[in-house]
């Protein structure tokens, strides 16, 4: 029996898929959880596996084509058999009418954009048209049978919002998908979300010793030196799981629990930044943390995400001591509870012992969702996290 390939949903919200290429050729025999082909979504380009065994057979999307999610785009058939020829398009449509056929029989919301007869538009697209007032009966739709997507409305968005180049000036430049969904997403969560913050002066001198002495140690387990970020996912990780607020989440009108301590690291790619995400990092050892950051890390840069890289975050670090920042309050990450900015290892003069002295320090800043989280609660987490970073020991393998 034939084997659908369908343009997969690999972030929350995703309506489109683009597909970059695909990795197999008509005809050729695949194997399941063999990568197929790549996907690109508004964070990054992802590999896709294949859904069975089978040789691929019917494409019906090409490269650089944009696609729904959920339409098939190919099959995988056994040796000769051939692929469905009408079954899934007829599928396909009878899906895209029923929608429509539903919102022919509710009433017209005020001020709802329309379209030209018969013309498609996704949720999100519509919500931006109204957003930024564009007339939709003008927008000319690029997505399967002229339906219009979120990319055709922003077209039309821009020459409104875009001022005429001055010669002195140069030209306004598009954002691309990655920094766009950024722009989205912390506008959103820097509006809805009740943020507020605490930083702490930390003394890294035992962070720095654990770091030196487990260097080779977990060079030779990893492959890579452990970095000051893998220590704190380490560190963090193994806090948070005494602190069921801070790793929860806020859903709707409540506080959703979350059984896992999922670390998303923030790193830095072109046009923006993608949290990498380390999966039950409590239970991970400090090679294995080490390894999984720098690997996923190499993957977000490279543009080569898998869907699993960039799921399921409950917690976020930020660090941006490698740049030189002493110190900054970041945007917390919905629906995440909180996320830590962590500022550059530097030599301070520090009072120990009603001496000064000098001492590598660390400033560390939480911001939080007050609506999970309250100050008390904010403050005994940090606090037990710059006891852990002040006594860091070989526990930390």
């Amino acid at each position: 029996m034939p084997v659908s390939v369908v343009m997969p949903a690999l972030e929350m919200a995703q309506e489109t898929g683009k597909l970059i290429s695909w990795l197999k050729k008509e005809g050729q025999q695949v194997a399941k959880g063999e990568p197929l082909l790549e996907v690109e979504t508004d964070k990054a380009v992802m590999e896709v596996e294949a859904p069975g065994d089978g040789i691929l057979a019917g494409i019906k999307v090409q490269e650089g084509d944009v696609v729904p999610v959920g339409q098939t785009i190919a099959w995988l058939v056994a040796p000769g058999e051939k692929p469905p020829a009408e079954a899934a398009p007829v599928a396909s449509a009878a899906r895209a009418v029923q929608p429509a056929q539903r919102a022919a029989a509710a009433p017209a919301p005020v001020a709802e954009p329309s379209t030209s007869a018969g013309a498609r538009i996704s949720p999100k697209a519509r919500r931006l048209a109204r957003e930024y007032n564009v007339d939709l009966n003008k927008v000319r739709g690029t997505g399967p049978d002229g339906a219009i997507t979120t990319d055709d409305v922003l077209a039309a968005v821009e020459p409104a919002f875009v001022p005429a180049p001055v010669a002195s000036l140069p030209a306004a430049e598009a954002p691309s998908p990655v920094a766009r969904l950024m722009a989205e997403r912390t506008t959103q969560s820097w509006t809805t979300t009740p943020h507020f913050y605490l930083a702490r002066d930390v003394d890294a001198t035992a962070l720095n010793g654990v770091r030196a002495r487990l260097a080779s140690v977990i060079e030779k387990e990893s492959g890579a030196k452990p970095s000051h970020t893998d220590l704190l996912v380490a560190l963090v990780s193994r806090i948070l799981a005494r602190h069921p607020r801070l790793n929860g989440s806020w859903n709707s009108s409540a506080v959703q629990p979350n059984s896992e301590v999922n670390i998303g690291v923030a790193v830095a790619v072109k046009d923006g930044v993608v949290s990498v995400v380390i999966p039950q990092a409590d239970k991970a050892t400090l090679a294995d943390i080490s390894a999984q950051v720098r690997e996923k890390a190499e993957r977000a840069r490279a543009g080569r995400l898998h869907p699993a890289d960039i799921a399921g975050a409950t917690f976020t670090i930020s660090n941006l001591g490698m740049f030189g920042v002493d110190s900054f309050q970041a945007i917390i990450t919905p629906p995440q509870a909180a996320i830590l900015a962590v500022g550059r290892i530097a030599d301070r003069v520090v009072v120990v012992n009603g001496q000064p002295e000098v001492r590598p320090m660390m400033t560390l800043t939480l911001s939080c969702d007050h609506r999970v989280v309250d100050g008390a609660q904010a403050a005994v987490f940090l606090k037990e996290l710059a006891e852990a970073i002040g006594g860091a020991g070989e526990d930390l393998r």
